[in-house]
């Protein structure tokens, strides 16, 4: 199965290394989505970072 190039507008950046039960990317992301958009975390392997992107550019 190929892999299809989307265009993703960063949000945020936020360290892979948070303290135990705290889960900052996610927080982030869900008070995006609750000012209406569509917010979600990926991981970025490369550079060990968990990030907020939208598939909607913003401006």
């Amino acid at each position: 199965m190929a892999a299809t190039e989307q265009a993703r507008t960063v949000l945020e950046r936020f360290p892979a290394g948070a303290p135990r039960g705290s889960w900052p990317a996610e927080e982030y992301a869900a008070a995006q989505r609750a000012q209406g958009t569509n917010a979600r975390v990926v991981m970025d392997l490369s550079s060990d970072q968990f990030l907020v992107v939208t598939d909607t550019t913003t401006q």
